[in-house]
C-alpha cells in the first residue's frame, strides 16, 4: 500500500492490563469500572501512538466477560473513536473472540447501533454488530480482497453498494487512503504497512 499515511499496528493484551489496572490474578472483566479502567488504559497506549493506529484488542486472556464491561471496553471505546473530535485515529480489531465473549459483545453493540471486526479462536474475521444486508455483502467483498484499488471500486460495487461502502468507511469498519483505495482491517492489522 503505498500512501502518505503513516499508520502503526498496535497490540494490546486485556488480559495484561487487567492484571495490571486492578492488582487481579484472573482475567476477570465483571464490574464496570473494571472496564473503564482497561478502557483508559487502551486509550492511554493509543495516546502514545502518533500515526493511525490499527489496534488488536486481544480478548484471549480474558476467562470472564460480563455485559457492563463489554459496554465499557468494546461500545465505549469504539464510540469515541468515531466521533468527529476523536483523540487520533484509531481503528479496531478484536481478537481472541470465545463464546463467553460473543453474548455481551453482540449485546451492547446492538444496543448502541455498533459494529466490529472480531477474530475468533480461528483465522477468520467477521462482522459483529449491526449492519444492512448491503454493508455485510461489501465488508466480506473487501475482506476478500484484503484490499480494493479506488481504480477498480465501480466495477466491483454495483451502484446500491456505494453506500454501504460509504457507511462502512464512517464506521470504521474498512479504511479508505487519501488515494481512495479500501482496506480490510485483518489486512492492515497483520501488516499495517502493506509491504
Amino acid at each position: 500500500m503505498s500512501d502518505d499515511i503513516r499508520r502503526r499496528s498496535v497490540q494490546i493484551d486485556v488480559g495484561g492490563i487487567v492484571r495490571r489496572s486492578v492488582a487481579s490474578l484472573y482475567s476477570h472483566l465483571v464490574t464496570r469500572p473494571t472496564g473503564r479502567a482497561v478502557r483508559l488504559a487502551i486509550e492511554t497506549q493509543l495516546a502514545e501512538v502518533e500515526e493511525t493506529a490499527f489496534s488488536v484488542i486481544d480478548l484471549t486472556e480474558v476467562t470472564v466477560l460480563d455485559f457492563s464491561c463489554a459496554d465499557e471496553v468494546v461500545a465505549k471505546l469504539l464510540l469515541r473513536y468515531m466521533k468527529d473530535d476523536r483523540p487520533r485515529e484509531a481503528y479496531f480489531v478484536f481478537r481472541g473472540l470465545a463464546d463467553l465473549h460473543r453474548d455481551p459483545i453482540e449485546a451492547v453493540l446492538e444496543r448502541q447501533g455498533l459494529a466490529a471486526v472480531a477474530q475468533g479462536p480461528g483465522e477468520g474475521f467477521e462482522l459483529m454488530g449491526t449492519r444492512s444486508p448491503e454493508e455485510g455483502e461489501v465488508w466480506r467483498l473487501v475482506e476478500e480482497q484484503g484490499s480494493v484499488p479506488e481504480s477498480q471500486l465501480a466495477a466491483l460495487l454495483e451502484r446500491r453498494m456505494r453506500g454501504a461502502l460509504e457507511s462502512l468507511v464512517g464506521r470504521r469498519l474498512v479504511f479508505r487512503t487519501r488515494t481512495g483505495d479500501v482496506h480490510a482491517l485483518s489486512r492492515l492489522v497483520r501488516d499495517p504497512l502493506g509491504s
